[in-house]
């Protein structure tokens, strides 16, 4: 037996998991408004409660990379008083990882071959729920006549899978008819982000995922995956997407502005704001080490506004 286990039968105190957050940007451009209010976020669940607060590169896909910006992020949030635990994690770093997951869920003829192209499947397809097309399922009992394999797509069974979001509340989704089967290896040879995911969430222990809410389509998936690997599924919590005034989600296709590191007390005031937590107009501006002593003494995740979308100024009036 444990012996911490032990003692905390005989106190009478059920032992609990420590929490574990993560925060997982994609260095394809500086942190903007939206990065800030998803890093505020899993950074104040996790700390609040006294755990551990990761930072991950989700830097796998080269075509999306640009050489520094991961530097320019982790500077970034130092600038705004991030303290994360343990090295920083690269995704790129990670693909003997990916490829025995790949290989585990070969040997459970959970995989297959897939020859379409995004054109052919677009043709074919229905319109998903937040995850593009559906897959018509042209290759699933194998590659027709003429088609050489381009990806791996994961075989999905028609049923619902459903899970309690800490923010969205309860969330279903048909992956058979919703969703379809997805690639979990790209034709370019690049791992799929899904798989990506839950093997590094699941290797570093993660327990609580706290990010945006376009994410939140995605989960089910991912959750699917988890159990076809027989990964722990963690706890998750989807905050508004920070959107412009056009209703666009703010990224670097909408040209949305970087932070500045020289002024974090304005940007990290407003994030806690959009969070809903409040905090004080004495503090607009403050360092950013008061104001999160100040958040981690008040946050509550349920003070979360329960929306999908939010224009990044219509919580504070700028």
């Amino acid at each position: 037996m444990i012996l911490g286990a032990s003692v905390a039968a005989h106190s009478g105190v059920l032992a609990h998991p420590p929490i574990v957050g993560r925060f997982a940007p994609s260095p394809s451009g500086p942190l903007h408004f939206g990065s800030l209010v998803a890093a505020a976020g899993s950074y104040l669940d996790a700390k609040s409660r006294g755990g551990r607060w990761l930072v991950r590169m989700e830097d796998l896909d080269p075509y999306r990379t640009l050489p520094g910006a991961a530097g320019e992020i982790l500077r970034t949030l130092e600038a705004f008083g991030f303290a994360w635990d343990g090295p920083v994690v690269y995704q790129s770093q990670r693909s003997p990882a990916y490829r025995q997951a790949l290989e585990t869920l070969r040997s459970r003829a959970a995989i297959y071959p897939c020859g379409c192209s995004r054109k052919e499947i677009a043709e074919l397809a229905v319109a998903g729920v937040g995850v593009g097309y559906v897959y018509p399922g042209t290759c699933r009992d194998g590659l027709p006549q003429g088609k050489s394999e381009r990806a791996l797509r994961l075989r999905v069974a028609d049923e619902v899978v459903g899970f309690d979001d800490n923010v969205q509340g309860r969330f279903r989704q048909n992956l058979a008819e919703q969703a379809g089967d997805f690639v979990v290896m790209r034709a370019d040879g690049v791992f799929a982000y899904p798989l990506a995911v839950v093997v590094d969430d699941a290797a570093q222990g993660v327990t609580h995922v706290v990010r945006g809410a376009d994410l939140l389509a995605a989960t089910p998936r991912q959750i699917y995956l988890q159990k076809g690997l027989d990964l722990p599924t963690p706890a998750y919590a989807h905050l508004p997407v920070a959107v412009n005034e056009h209703g666009q989600k703010l990224g670097k296709q909408t040209r949305a502005a970087p932070l500045d590191p020289a002024r974090p007390g304005e940007a990290l005031f407003k994030a806690l704001v959009f969070l809903g937590q409040g905090p004080p107009a004495e503090l607009f501006g403050a360092d950013p080490g008061q104001l999160w002593a100040w958040g981690l003494k008040r946050w509550r995740l349920a003070q979360v506004c329960r929306v999908v979308q939010m224009p990044c100024g219509q919580a504070v009036g700028w």
